[in-house]
């Protein structure tokens, strides 16, 4: 019969924070709640006199001291987390029986309370602040180490201590050691990742410390080992907690007595470990251990703070190189492709052993190095890799395998990408390094049948074995991969001043002058097609000929003093309080004293710009034709920001005649009460009170800036299509009508209304079009492209799906005609009029057909 198979993953399988016992140096008592004992250490009897099972259910009260108990409740409101634990030095917890020291911590719902015979030792704190000044005064990082080392092993009173170092891989070497001379070195020697197991690994994080007093120490069960749920005692943060039998076999096969671990934690990561080992049983005292692991906590801090000193001195040579590379490519654009000269900078910080240059489809090269062929043949890898990153390798041959016959000159690589398609590369080499790695025991762990079952026995040599690596460089360290990553932003920096010679300089400003006409294009189109909207809807409420040109004439008159202000700024947020005054100004002459602003400074952009200024000219018109400023009133225009509203602006008319609502609704009413809500988003309520007119304005934040920014677009202008006479293309059909403009979305549902369209739904974004498209059936649509921050192509992608024609329209023209696959599509510029839209209609459905 064959056996099962067996992977390493059993050692990750096993649960070593529940099981079940605890090491017999002391007792355990876990409590509910309400302070009524629900588990107990076996041994318990050895400490209070009293059996274990009959302790069970009873308060902690009749077993302990009234002033223990009041201590333990006392100590117990500090845990604030599942990871705390309490320690408490000399308690009288037993009547008659001496002193305990004591560690309490949260398992669940239980308060697990941990005891030991008190050891007479010095305060723990005077101990660390002597170990602390002892380790302040070492000078560099393997002096720092070694004396670390040696003040865990003064505290403790270990044969041996050890700092044990994590590398990428999870293996693991002994950097650093303190021992008693009867005891081999390990210095030096490698232990493999599968040493310690991931579980065990998450542990030492949330428990950095760690004793085994003796490896060949009955361990002490708890009862009952299983809850009323049928689960057992969590012992993660126990200072009792018994040992893996997995690791007590690695233990004795190694001839250790007790071990006992402190882990270093840096950035929030298992950095590495105090590894102490003794060759007999031993159990330093619980003042000791606790200054053993204050001290382990603070030196941890110390490590972090001088691998960010040297971080740091490497970022300072970096900008001092970066600072070289610009000086010395100023005046001399070939030395960037110079690669001995680019070597020689850059080695300072990241030595190497030779650079390649790969920049325009050149290569040069300084060094140990690849061919040229074989650089061109990296340089088609990285191609392949993400863009913008470095990539590093210490072992090339791992991701091209070609790399091995080379190996003598380039075994490890770091590549700096230096052009925004990367194509161009700053390639440093390492050669091989043969070296001896010496493990403790052979890395591989043999699958063999031990006392704990079918799983992989813990490797019985710890002699030295050693293991020559080979196609393997000198690893860059993380301090070399900052720099290097430093350097790539300075090398492209480089590389983008050298690009702007004369041929660039001049290609660079011809596409600066056609992005302005196309801006400029865009603008003129969008101004055309509102004033062209603004025309045919007061055509539309007007009676006589007269009376239409002036409302017309004072609306575009109030649009091109809008337009000064926004140019005065460059294009850019003007402030309100000058619309207010120019616009009030402009119309109401000497009643302009009865209107009072107050408000903040605020802007506003010059989408929300344009429209109020449309919104406060039809609403001055109505206060001096009909409100209160054609009498003997006055208006006061308050405004000022909500956080969570936005630029809220209240107009408020008083002392003219009585109001009330008006009968019939003209272009002026729907300017007020509709372009707010749909140009920007925004809320506009009306209030027709008899005692005067009133209204609130909400503008949403986003267009209400101080020194915002022009949106800058392309666009190239685009012939319009043929008249298309007075054919009715879209008759009987159901239309969508998407555009982020008021104006525009009401001339253009007259336009469909004249066309024969029997129905029309309007919609300002793509979420209000799906919705119309989910709950309509649509025949024919007319796409704005650009709606204010998003684009409508979703929404033509949902009418694609469906099989319903459709137009785009834009005021950047055909220029703008979106990619595959809606290239093709059929687009109207702005301003359309009938014909026009007419045309582009008939051709959308023509295609269709």
């Amino acid at each position: 019969m064959s056996r099962p198979s067996v992977d390493l993953t059993n050692c990750d399988r096993e649960p070593i924070h529940i099981l079940g016992a605890i090491q017999p140096f002391g007792g355990l008592i876990a409590v509910t709640s309400d302070w009524l004992i629900a588990r107990v250490s076996a041994n318990i009897a050895g400490y209070v006199g009293r059996d274990a099972r009959e302790l069970l259910g009873k308060p902690l009260a009749g077993l302990l001291t009234d002033q223990g108990v009041h201590d333990l409740r006392n100590r117990a409101t500090l845990l604030r987390h599942s990871g705390a634990v309490e320690r408490m030095f000399g308690m009288n917890l037993v009547e008659g029986q001496p002193p305990f020291d004591v560690a309490i911590h949260l398992s669940g719902r239980l308060l697990v309370i941990e005891f030991e015979p008190a050891s007479q030792t010095a305060d723990a704190t005077s101990v660390v602040r002597g170990m602390i000044h002892r380790l302040d005064e070492t000078e560099g990082m393997a002096s720092f180490l070694h004396q670390a080392a040696r003040q865990v092993r003064a505290v403790t009173g270990f044969d041996r201590v050890m700092i044990y170092r994590f590398d990428e891989t999870g293996s693991g070497e002994v950097v650093a050691e303190a021992r008693n001379s009867t005891v081999d070195s390990f210095l030096g020697l490698h232990y493999p990742a599968s040493d310690i197991p991931a579980q065990a690994r998450a542990l030492y994080v949330r428990n950095i410390f760690r004793i085994i007093a003796d490896v060949s120490a009955e361990e002490v069960p708890i009862i009952p080992e299983l809850d009323g749920s049928g689960q057992p005692l969590d012992l993660s943060m126990s200072v009792l907690r018994s040992v893996s039998p997995i690791h007590i076999e690695y233990l004795k096969n190694m001839g250790v007595g007790a071990s006992l671990s402190i882990s270093i934690v840096v950035e929030g990561k298992l950095w590495g470990l105090f590894a102490c080992h003794h060759y007999a049983p031993r159990l330093p005292g619980f003042t000791d251990r606790t200054a053993a692991e204050l001290f382990g906590q603070i030196f941890s801090l110390k490590l972090e703070a001088r691998e960010r000193q040297i971080t740091s001195e490497y970022e300072n040579r970096a900008r001092d190189i970066a600072q070289r590379l610009l000086t010395g490519t100023a005046h001399d654009a070939q030395r960037l492709t110079d690669a001995e000269w680019l070597g020689s900078i850059v080695f300072e910080s990241v030595p190497a052993d030779g650079v390649a240059v790969v920049m325009g489809g050149a290569v040069t090269l300084s060094g140990l190095t690849p061919s040229e062929d074989e650089v061109r043949s990296l340089a088609s890898f990285l191609n392949a890799q993400p863009p913008s990153e470095i990539f590093h390798t210490a072992q090339l041959s791992t991701v091209q395998p070609d790399a091995a016959s080379y190996a003598n000159k380039a075994a490890g690589m770091l590549s700096i990408p230096i052009s925004r398609a990367p194509r161009d590369y700053v390639l440093l080499f390492r050669a091989e390094q043969l070296r001896s790695v010496r493990w403790a025991g052979e890395p591989a762990k043999p699958v063999e049948i031990g006392p704990n079952g079918d799983r992989l026995t813990p490797r019985k040599s710890f002699e030295e074995w050693s293991e020559i690596v080979r196609n393997t460089s000198v690893p860059f360290s993380k301090a070399e991969l900052r720099v290097a990553d430093a350097l790539r932003i300075s090398l492209l920096e480089v590389i983008l001043k050298l690009s702007d010679d004369r041929d660039e300089a001049r290609r660079q400003n011809e596409e600066r002058q056609t992005l302005l006409i196309a801006e400029l294009n865009h603008r003129v189109r969008n101004i055309l097609a509102l004033i062209r909207a603004l025309m045919n809807q007061t055509k539309a409420t007007s009676d006589a000929p007269e009376v239409m040109f002036q409302s017309l004439d004072e609306r575009i008159q109030a649009l091109a003093r809008a337009h000064n202000q926004i140019t005065a700024d460059h294009w850019g947020p003007a402030p309100l309080r000058r619309l207010l005054q120019v616009e009030l100004d402009a119309f109401l002459g000497e009643k302009r004293s009865r209107v009072r602003l107050s408000g903040p400074d605020v802007k506003l952009t010059p989408e929300a710009f344009t429209v109020l200024a449309l919104v406060t000219h039809e609403m001055t018109t109505n206060a001096a034709k009909y409100g209160a400023l054609s009498d003997n009133g006055s208006v006061d225009i308050n405004w000022r920001v909500e956080p969570d509203m936005g630029l809220v602006i209240d107009w408020t008319e008083s002392g003219g005649p009585t109001v009330s609502p008006p009968t019939r609704r003209g272009v002026g009413s729907n300017v007020i009460e509709r372009s707010v809500e749909h140009d920007l988003q925004g809320k506009a309520e009306t209030r027709f009170d008899p005692a005067g007119f009133s209204a609130t304005l909400t503008v949403p934040l986003r267009f209400v800036v101080i020194g915002g920014e022009e949106r800058s677009s392309t666009d190239i202008a685009a012939e319009m299509f043929e008249s298309s006479g007075g054919l009715r293309p879209v008759e009987g059909l159901a239309a969508l009508f998407v555009e982020d403009n008021l104006i525009i979305a009401m001339d253009g549902e007259s336009i469909l209304e004249e066309l024969g369209a029997r129905e029309i739904h309007i919609a300002a974004t793509t979420a209000a079009a799906l919705d119309i498209i989910k709950d309509h059936a649509i025949d024919i649509a007319v796409l704005d492209l650009n709606l204010g921050t998003e684009t409508s192509l979703v929404v033509a992608d949902r009418l694609a799906e469906q099989g319903i024609p459709f137009v785009f329209a834009s005021g950047y023209g055909e220029s703008q005609l979106p990619a595959a696959p809606h290239g093709e599509r059929v687009m109207v510029a702005k301003p359309y009029d009938h014909s026009s839209l007419a045309d582009a209609l008939g051709k959308a459905l023509a295609e269709k057909r």
